[in-house]
């Protein structure tokens, strides 16, 4: 009990979620259990999850600086459209393209975004747009050109062979008698992890993490530090940009096609994610380890209660605003005990 109470004292975030994800598993386990533990279940979620997973751990760079990234989604959606065009013109009659291809597809892909986020960091930064109204505006440009490039149409009939490449699983097993071997890990989780450890990496071994929590905590302090604020604020918003714009093409590969209003719920559900995961809206606090517990505890919340037929999906966004209000409020009173009992 000693260890336990030491644990939750230290990382009150983490516990909670931890304590959240086992109740929500014993709950599926008990209700719903054939239908919910199955490879076949755990394989579709670590194949959609990082779609938004990307983005979050982006939004969670930008979220530490104190700032806020609202145009994950609509530099997604317009990087996933040029790249399918652009997929479709140099494929020509071909439905298939080479690796080398996918390759650069997905260079192209991280420059788009790239440059999207580092337009964010210099409205933010040189012109000192508030972040919340920067990435919004931009969000919104982003979406009135896809808008204009697609006249609102799916962009569809992209080669197959990068959905083939990007949907495919590894790790071949023999599940049966007859032979048939069955991939188990889906390319798409490899890509969450691979920027997440990137991510993580940056945060905790370098100098960069380093300024970014300085720089969160108080902005002045960093300036009279002698920190580079602008050209900080630049590489993190270019690095979010890049992580929403390879979540972009994880959404091309999955639905085949590409719109510019493909995932429109993930802007919520990216803030919620890194807000439940310990990361402070106020900026200086939050660990990778939170937002990585929170991406899959949404998860498996969302495929339990597809499991439940009688519940509408359209609940899925009630119940994410709800959640953030009360993640929100009981951060508050976490972090405000001084003031709590003052007013008592």
């Amino acid at each position: 009990m000693n260890a336990l109470t030491k644990f939750y004292r230290k990382d009150r975030h983490l516990s909670r979620l931890i304590v959240m994800t086992v109740v929500w598993l014993v709950f599926m386990a008990v209700t719903k259990f054939d239908k919910f533990y199955t490879i076949a279940n755990f394989q579709t979620i670590a194949g959609k999850f990082p779609e938004f997973g990307l983005m979050s751990l982006g939004a969670m760079l930008c979220m530490i600086t104190g700032g806020i990234d609202l145009s994950s989604v609509g530099v997604a959606n317009l990087t996933s459209i040029l790249m399918a065009l652009y997929m479709r013109y140099r494929a020509g009659e071909s439905a298939s393209i080479s690796g080398l291809m996918i390759a650069e597809v997905f260079l192209l892909a991280m420059l788009i975004g790239c440059a999207a986020g580092a337009l964010n960091g210099i409205l933010i930064s040189k012109i000192h747009i508030p972040p919340i109204l920067a990435t919004l505006g931009v969000n919104q440009l982003l979406t009135g050109i896809a808008l204009v490039v697609t006249n609102g149409k799916a962009v569809s009939d992209i080669p197959t062979t990068f959905s083939a490449v990007i949907n495919q699983k590894l790790l071949k097993v023999v599940p049966g008698k007859r032979g048939a071997m069955m991939g188990l890990i889906p390319v798409q989780l490899l890509f969450f992890i691979a920027a997440a450890v990137l991510v993580w990496f940056l945060l905790a071994r370098t100098t960069y993490g380093r300024k970014l929590y300085l720089m969160g905590t108080s902005e002045k302090v960093a300036r009279f530090s002698g920190l580079k604020v602008d050209r900080l604020l630049i590489k993190t918003y270019a690095l979010s940009g890049i992580l929403a714009a390879l979540g972009g093409m994880i959404m091309l590969a999955n639905y085949n096609s590409a719109r510019s209003d493909y995932g429109s719920v993930y802007t919520l559900q990216c803030i919620l994610i890194v807000v439940l995961g310990g990361v402070s809206p106020t900026g200086g606090k939050g660990r990778i380890s939170g937002v990585m517990l929170s991406i899959i505890l949404l998860s498996l919340l969302e495929a339990g209660i597809n499991r439940f037929p009688e519940i509408s999906s359209y609940y899925i966004t009630l119940i994410w605003g709800a959640v953030l209000l009360l993640v929100m409020v009981l951060n508050y009173f976490a972090e405000h005990p001084i003031t709590r009992r003052a007013k008592a």
